[in-house]
């Protein structure tokens, strides 16, 4: 299955990454590595997170990593990132 960011998630992504890199850019780096990882094991078992809070809809799961919350959309053949963030109001 294939994985695909959106540009939202991208972007927030830099977001905290750039944060967390004016405390260390190796700690920033190791960070989104790991993210990166844990996010391709999802093609294998897309279904094994909870359903989203957020939506009300059983292709929309929530992946909690660190304390973040990755919504994402199981589409036929490939899983789209639908975003990232931590204590704060994601819109739709």
């Amino acid at each position: 299955m294939l994985i695909i960011e959106s540009k939202r998630f991208t972007d927030e992504l830099n977001s905290i990454c750039d944060f967390i890199a004016k405390d260390s850019i190796n700690r920033a780096i190791a960070f989104q590595q790991e993210l990166k990882s844990k996010l391709d094991n999802i093609a294998f078992m897309p279904y094994l997170n909870r359903k989203s809070i957020k939506f009300n809809d059983e292709n929309i799961r929530d992946f909690i990593f660190k304390g973040y919350v990755i919504p994402y959309l199981i589409d036929d053949d490939k899983i789209v990132i639908l975003g990232i963030y931590k204590r704060n109001l994601w819109n739709k």
